[in-house]
């Protein structure tokens, strides 16, 4: 039970894979973990330079503290240090059963686990639901290893760029059958502040959407593939201009002792629909490859390379080193 449980909060967190047990005893398990990942990459922006990019920061440090023998309280704290100021990303509490974990605080939204992508940054435009986490958020997961759903919401949270406050509600459904796992995503927002494709001049939008997607696996190889439709109003005139946008993705993958050779391609198209003018369309599509070497189970390095169809975009590629704890 507890370390299911122990589990279920990681989940909830959304935390990095790895971690240092600091304390296990008198019902009390505390564990911390972080990540640092730094990359050199040229992105698929027009007239760029490649540059030194510091992708990744996180220390994170969760517990689960049994109340019971049916029920744990878990609770986590997390920071970022990707920007050269540190902000606290994270930083709720829960409770935890065989009912599933239920959190409160500021965390990730179910929302933010969508995306079948192999890719580490030259994926291209794909699935987009603009704001996957809040201060003011509530989450519900539960997974019996066969079966799994969650949904979690932001109540009220002041998007300072509204009179109105957002809010959102998400969810997912999906179900594991030997090697198959297929799940679906449902999301709903109200005055978010984004963009999409620069429509938008407020920045505010209205956001409906769901994702579905599929992952097989078959020994060394690792297949998936995922299709959504996203809908974007903006949520600030009275003339409400609109995109809707599909998206589709494929991606495989096969692994060799401690090297993973990954490919996936990515589409995106959208029909913009201003509040004056004639509608208009268009679509991006994005190919991607890479290769990975597992030098320790928490050490990896990498490169990748990737094309865009858009505009004037670069040839994109990247190398990067990732260290876990």
């Amino acid at each position: 039970m507890k370390k299911t449980l122990l589990a279920l909060s990681v989940l909830a967190a959304g935390s990095a894979q790895a971690g240092v047990n600091l304390y296990d005893g008198n019902g009390v398990i505390v564990d911390l973990n972080g990540a640092a990942e730094v990359q050199y990459i040229q992105e698929y922006t027009p007239n760029s330079d490649p540059f030194l990019r510091l992708d990744d920061g996180d220390l994170a440090l969760n517990t689960t503290i049994a109340v019971s023998s049916q029920l744990n309280a878990v609770a986590g704290i997390a920071f970022k240090f990707e920007d050269s100021d540190v902000q606290n990303d994270e930083l709720w509490v829960g409770l935890g059963g065989d009912f599933g974990t239920i959190t409160f605080g500021r965390q990730l939204l179910i929302a933010d686990d969508s995306g079948i992508g192999k890719d580490y940054e030259l994926g291209g435009d794909g699935l987009d639901f603009v704001q996957a986490e809040g201060d003011q958020t509530i989450k519900y997961i539960f997974d019996n290893g066969q079966f799994y759903a969650g949904i979690s919401g932001v109540i009220a949270e002041d998007n300072d760029d509204s009179t109105e406050d957002t809010s959102i509600i998400d969810g997912r459904l999906g179900a594991r059958f030997g090697d198959f796992d297929a799940r679906v995503y449902l999301y709903s927002g109200d005055d978010v502040s984004g963009n999409f494709v620069s429509f938008f001049d407020s920045g505010v939008m209205d956001i409906d959407g769901y994702n579905l997607e599929l992952e097989y696996y078959m020994g060394q190889f690792a297949f998936a593939g995922s299709f959504g439709q996203v809908e974007y109003e903006d949520a600030t005139s009275a003339n409400k201009g609109k995109v809707e946008a599909d998206t589709a993705a494929i991606a495989g993958s096969y692994t060799m002792n401690k090297t993973t050779f990954a490919l996936g391609y990515t589409y995106l198209g959208w029909d913009e629909k201003p509040t004056a003018g004639g509608k208009t369309s268009d679509d991006v599509n994005t190919f991607y490859g890479n290769v990975t070497q597992q030098l320790h189970s928490n050490v990896k390095a990498y490169g990748e390379i990737g094309y865009s169809d858009a505009d004037d975009a670069e040839f994109g590629y990247v190398v990067g080193m990732e260290v876990i704890f």
